[in-house]
């Protein structure tokens, strides 16, 4: 990767990167939208066991795709290397893609939380 990439763009990497290997066992996938909002809205979200959710799913509305949306900044903070930062994402991703699918993270992905 060029070192050009701001932090924002390296970040955009690293999820297109897990939802194409997520698509790849998961075709329904293609039909979901993915994005990346900087942090949450407030009143926006539930809060998550630590305070600070790292991503969420919108379902499917009358035209409207399923969405999943990962928060960037909360992210950047838990990770404290480009590694950590990209197994961070897939994780989330992989949470959020379980809870869209009704599955468990495993079922989703069998390396789910291997460290």
């Amino acid at each position: 990767m060029p070192i050009s990439l701001t932090r924002s763009e390296l970040f955009d990497d690293y999820v297109r990167e897990s939802v194409e290997r997520l698509e790849r066992r998961w075709p329904q996938l293609v039909d979901v939208e993915f994005a990346v909002q900087e942090v949450p809205l407030p009143g926006q979200e539930e809060p998550a066991p630590d305070g600070v959710p790292l991503g969420r799913v919108v379902p499917a509305a009358q035209g409207r795709k399923s969405r999943i949306v990962l928060y960037r900044r909360p992210i950047e903070i838990r990770a404290k290397s480009r590694e950590d930062r990209a197994a961070l994402v897939h994780e989330v991703l992989i949470e959020q893609v379980a809870e869209l699918l009704g599955l468990s993270p495993d079922a989703i992905d069998p390396r789910y939380d291997e460290d």
